[in-house]
């Protein structure tokens, strides 16, 4: 047995559901063993027709209580490891390595009042888990998570948020939470319109969810296209607003994710 083998296990597809036909999310099996943070990711394989294995880093959606993990992925036509996965049905076989990754974490945080999630697309996933951990809920006074997608038909998840904010654990907390879902490309009602950067450097997010974010009390998680992962880090960055790391606490955290 190779070292590659060693470090990962053979879990099974248990469900399937398509968003769009560009979007989807699966549930497959967990193994015992296996340990994560919420906002952590999995390196996930798929075996291609010739026998080679494809690795790629996907974010749990799902708690890191649940006995199964969800995963939320886009559809690259040509890429490489998507394509093989999209072809993925109930039954089939994928694998996950032992150990989980990532630093889009809350003990990136050492303090902070208010917590911002900003993602787009399947950024959205490890804010989905974190929301499904006590943790976030007892720690923070305000949780704003900002979803932009580019059509309506991408804001996925609709009907989880909705139900965690009714779980027994979280009722109590969810006066605290704001949802504010982005779509840039058609006018959607109950929806702002323009790039979550914009929304920024205007103040219309802030102004929508009544709420400042400044470097004192306000701690802000990004995750999506790294584009705006970047822009956004920059953005922050004027309002002194530092990445948080190991050896120097800051306020914002961020992970690259299509």
């Amino acid at each position: 047995m190779s070292a590659r083998q060693e470090k990962f296990t053979r879990q099974t597809i248990t469900s399937l559901h398509t968003w769009t036909p560009s979007l989807f999310s699966f549930r497959c099996t967990r193994d015992a063993g296996f340990r994560f943070t919420a906002g952590q990711f999995a390196r996930l394989g798929v075996r291609k027709a010739n026998g080679s294995i494809v690795w790629r880093g996907y974010s749990m959606v799902s708690s890191p209580f649940d006995e199964f993990l969800d995963f939320f992925s886009i559809v690259v036509p040509s890429g490489e490891f998507t394509s093989e996965l999209s072809k993925l049905a109930v039954g089939d076989e994928i694998l996950i390595e032992k150990q989980a990754h990532g630093f889009l974490t809350l003990d990136r945080f050492i303090d902070g009042k208010n917590l911002w999630m900003l993602a787009t697309g399947t950024g959205l996933a490890p804010f989905l888990s974190m929301l499904q951990d006590f943790e976030v809920w007892q720690r923070f006074e305000r949780i704003v998570l900002v979803y932009s997608v580019r059509s309506a038909e991408e804001l996925a998840y609709r009907d989880l948020l909705d139900e965690i904010l009714t779980r027994e654990y979280v009722a109590e907390y969810a006066h605290k939470f704001t949802f504010v879902p982005v779509v840039t490309r058609e006018q959607v009602p109950g929806c702002l319109g323009a790039r979550i950067t914009d929304l920024l450097t205007s103040g219309e997010l802030e102004q929508h969810v009544d709420l400042p974010m400044e470097a004192e009390r306000s701690r802000v998680l990004l995750c999506g296209n790294p584009e705006m992962v970047e822009d956004c880090r920059m953005l922050l960055q004027q309002r002194d607003m530092q990445l948080s790391l190991t050896r120097k606490p800051g306020a914002v955290a961020v992970e690259n994710y299509w």
